[in-house]
């Protein structure tokens, strides 16, 4: 299966590479991606509710207007961008990070919350949980403070997961989705599992375009 993703915000060059470099390793057997910038008129940081609305709103058009040649399309972010708003209207699928992450974690009988970058992030991310339906099975989110420069700092964000996973835990979560499409997790033991929405995503892809 050979996916077109687009990332919610403009990025430089090096950090577009990054990501692309990212979805490279976590793509199983079978799944590659090819990554794009949205462009200059796009946010460069999701850190209010305007630039997110602005971010959805690029996604759309974005992949309305993805090429051809791909078998699905993905927003890079977890937030799902355009993923409800497109629907059926593609003649490919529209894959979300986040619908397919926590419908894995809900099907498979775990309780689900998560951390986020920043509270406008974690509006968002409550907003959409509850627009699938899944609100009573979602314990919450916990905001991390950290800048935009700490998604490409896996140290910085690594650390300041302790607390917050702890919190989560003591709310009931098993499942703790990570709030960003461009960090990487360092898993670690703990009283529950913080889990990589984009590695579990496109595991679901590939298992699905194994047996489909």
């Amino acid at each position: 299966m050979r996916l077109f993703a687009v990332t919610p915000i403009h990025v430089t060059d090096t950090e577009l590479a990054r990501r692309q470099a990212r979805y490279r390793r976590l793509c199983p057997p079978g799944v590659t991606l090819d990554l794009v910038d949205i462009g200059a008129d796009a946010p460069t940081a999701m850190d209010t509710a305007a630039q997110i609305e602005a971010a959805e709103e690029l996604m759309v058009a974005a992949l309305r207007d993805a090429p051809s040649g791909y078998d699905g399309l993905l927003p890079d972010c977890v937030l799902d961008p355009a993923v409800t708003a497109l629907g059926d209207d593609r003649p490919v699928p529209v894959f979300g990070i986040l619908r397919l992450s926590i419908g894995y974690a809900l099907a498979t009988g775990r309780r689900v919350g998560a951390v986020t970058r920043n509270r406008a992030i974690a509006d968002a991310l409550v907003a959409q949980v509850g627009a699938y339906g899944w609100a009573d099975h979602f314990v919450g989110v916990r905001v991390l403070d950290l800048d935009f420069d700490a998604i490409a700092d896996d140290e910085r964000w690594n650390a300041a997961l302790g607390g917050a996973v702890d919190e989560l835990a003591e709310r009931g979560a098993d499942w703790i989705v990570n709030g960003c499409s461009a960090v990487e997790v360092v898993a670690a033991a703990g009283r529950a599992r913080v889990v990589d929405p984009v590695e579990t995503a496109l595991r679901l892809v590939g298992a699905a375009e194994v047996t489909g």
